[in-house]
């Protein structure tokens, strides 16, 4: 029997032309694809998550593949995980989703070697987060430090997680405050 049943699912795009200055050529996309599951482990302790954890690299292959058809693959730059702990459950049944939801993102998009930032949270109903974005090759891409913010109105319920995905096709709109740039990232270990 699965560890994973879906109640709904969301997709947000954003589309930035500009931030104040002058819009762009090519507008930045963030998308965050979001799923909202029941907790298995809701209101009680459990000593092993590994099952749970092993079951939902499928749903994060699935969220990863939908941004990656809504973006195309060559044009994501950006990404992130996030999830939002229903109050009858606790922080590390959503930290099963960072090996989970970054071996996804890491698989679709041909195993990029940056880190894959997080946010996490237990909260009400409705709670929205902060996910914090950087390059996908390379974590100290300044012009590619963002965030989007994720979250459905009606979830997670007391007994449910959201789990989000979240990728772009760029840096910010109007980046302009130097530091390492995607185009002289050289030693390709992720970090420069």
């Amino acid at each position: 029997m699965s560890l994973i049943e879906i109640r709904k699912r969301s997709l947000t795009i954003e589309t930035i032309y500009h931030e104040g200055g002058p819009p762009v050529t090519v507008p930045l996309k963030l998308a965050a694809a979001c799923a909202v599951v029941k907790n298995p482990y809701a209101g009680r302790y459990e000593p092993d998550l590994m099952p749970f954890m092993a079951e939902l690299r499928a749903l994060g292959t699935l969220l990863a593949t939908e941004l990656v058809d809504v973006l195309g693959r060559d044009k994501v730059e950006v990404y992130s995980k996030a999830a939002i702990v229903g109050v009858n459950g606790e922080m590390e049944h959503g930290a099963v989703w960072h090996e989970a939801g970054g071996w996804a993102m890491r698989s679709v998009l041909g195993e990029p070697k940056a880190m894959v930032p997080a946010a996490k949270a237990v909260a009400a109903t409705g709670y929205r987060l902060m996910v914090p974005l950087h390059y996908i090759h390379a974590s100290y891409v300044r012009s590619h430090y963002n965030s989007m913010e994720v979250g459905i109105q009606d979830a997670p319920r007391p007994n449910e997680i959201l789990f989000a995905l979240v990728m772009g096709t760029g840096g910010r709109v109007h980046a302009r405050l130097g530091g390492l740039t995607k185009d002289t990232v050289s030693v390709h270990d992720g970090q420069r």
